[in-house]
């Protein structure tokens, strides 16, 4: 008998659909995700059923529209008996893993120490943004790069987790940097190793790495965060690209006007665009490592990949 197909679903977080290659992009720089779409099939009219974070990612991982989840906004805890595509895996005898963002539940007004909800999932190691929580990325930091933890923290503490943590008086171990504009891109001050994306990437990998004959087929979620704001890369990644050459988003008329007068000029808009772009090569890269440890470990022949995003982003 056959042995089951394993899953492997990549996931990034707010990307653009022509953020890619493979999608006619003359700028940006993703090989390995060129190299995963010529080798399989990409899809061009795909559609998000919602543009936030949660109502999307719930509908995805559900197979149910957001109006009927009754989760249309931010927010929104997630039932705790909501079926997903993980639970029926489950019950099919697959082993679920979700590394990374999953969303299911607010990030800005919780402890991330407190137990997650399984969701179907037989092992979750959740962060849902980079670096100002006390969750699996910043324990993983711990573990293995514990000079690094000072530089995970350089990141834009999300507005309503500010507004929270001063109503109840609510305080951690974790330092934040709230000077840094959200869409202002700045290189990573830490290693490249120990980014939120190269977390998800390392541990995607050791779980493939640890993949033996004989074991359930699994089904494994690398939740990236990248390319959301803040717009932080390792410098190498930035290096990739010329600012001054990159070309603008195009807008519809009215949004052009828009833009412009909420302070998002050319030299704005081109700064953006530099750091989403490294950010997106940053995922690239792991993306490329994912791939090869699937070759290395023999599993690519049966393993089903898939790459998509939970929504767009107008840049």
């Amino acid at each position: 008998m056959p042995q089951p197909t394993n899953l492997l679903l990549l996931y990034t977080d707010q990307q653009r659909f022509d953020a890619l290659g493979c999608a006619g992009n003359p700028d940006i720089q993703t090989p390995h995700l060129d190299r995963l779409a010529a080798g399989g099939t990409r899809f061009d009219r795909h559609f998000v059923q919602h543009p936030f974070c949660m109502p999307s990612r719930l509908s995805m991982l559900t197979g149910r529209y957001p109006t009927n989840l009754h989760v249309s906004e931010m927010a929104v805890p997630v039932p705790e008996d909501t079926q997903t595509v993980a639970t029926l895996l489950q019950r099919a005898g697959y082993r679920t893993t979700n590394i990374g963002k999953l969303h299911f539940l607010p990030h800005s007004n919780r402890d991330h120490r407190d137990p997650h909800p399984a969701y179907g999932f037989d092992h979750l190691e959740i962060s849902d943004e980079p670096g100002p929580y006390d969750d699996a990325y910043r324990a993983w930091v711990r573990r293995h790069h514990p000079d690094q933890l000072e530089a995970v923290t350089r990141h834009v503490l999300p507005p309503a987790a500010a507004v929270w943590r001063e109503q109840v008086a609510f305080e951690d171990t974790v330092p934040h940097d709230l000077v840094q504009d959200c869409w202002q891109t700045a290189a990573f001050v830490g290693d490249a190793d120990a980014t939120h994306t190269a977390w998800v990437g390392q541990r995607v990998c050791d779980l493939l790495r640890g993949v033996r004959p004989g074991d359930a087929p699994f089904f494994t979620i690398a939740g990236f965060y990248s390319p959301h704001s803040p717009l932080f890369a390792p410098q190498q990644y930035l290096d990739l690209y010329d600012p001054d050459a990159l070309t603008l988003p195009r807008f519809p008329p009215e949004l052009e006007q828009q833009r412009k007068a909420q302070g998002f000029d050319d030299a704005t808009l081109r700064q953006a665009v530099h750091g989403y772009y490294a950010m997106v090569s940053e995922v690239d890269h792991w993306v490329g490592r994912i791939l090869d440890t699937l070759d290395e470990q023999g599993l690519s022949d049966n393993t089903v990949v898939a790459f998509t995003s939970d929504h767009g982003e107008f840049l």
